[in-house]
């Protein structure tokens, strides 16, 4: 399979919207309760400040998914730490797509003097914990009940990698 990464665009914004949702509806990966507007999810792939970015994943020209490198806190302390989330439309996890998504996003937070990234994840997010940690990424923090979705409380991991 070959995969194509390109900055998103608002042409992409209903597609990427569409694959975000089903995590929002249907999982505990994402920590949103109700669904968004796409003007919601707008705020969540555009940026202002043009260090942090948001690609597609295409598949033959497909949106199979997307990768996003935002913001880890807002003081000056954290410019240069970024916080990375990668999302796969159904069908597509499990191919190594996600493993290709997280070189790609390194290699632009390096081009953007990013000195860490943090991924956080629901606890119960299993794939997303082992893909981390298959790419070298290291277990940095264990939230106890941080969470509360579907009449649950969930723990929340964080997982970083020092990139220089």
């Amino acid at each position: 399979m070959h995969i194509e990464f390109r900055e998103i665009n608002e042409n992409d914004l209903q597609e990427v919207l569409s694959i975000y949702t089903y995590y929002v509806e249907n999982t505990t990966f994402s920590f949103h309760m109700h669904s968004l507007t796409a003007e919601e999810m707008r705020c969540l792939v555009f940026f202002d400040n043009p260090k942090y970015k948001a690609y597609v994943m295409l598949d033959r020209e497909v949106i199979c998914g997307y990768v996003i490198l935002s913001q880890f806190g807002v003081r000056e302390a954290y410019d240069e730490t970024g916080q990375i989330a990668v999302y796969l439309k159904c069908g597509y996890t499990g191919k190594g797509i996600g493993t290709r998504a997280i070189s790609f996003i390194e290699q632009v937070a390096v081009k953007n003097k990013f000195h860490v990234l943090i991924a956080t994840i629901c606890a119960e997010n299993t794939g997303s914990i082992r893909l981390f940690e298959s790419v070298g990424y290291e277990k940095c923090a264990h939230y106890k009940q941080a969470g509360y979705k579907f009449g649950r409380r969930l723990d929340v991991v964080a997982y970083q990698r020092i990139l220089s």
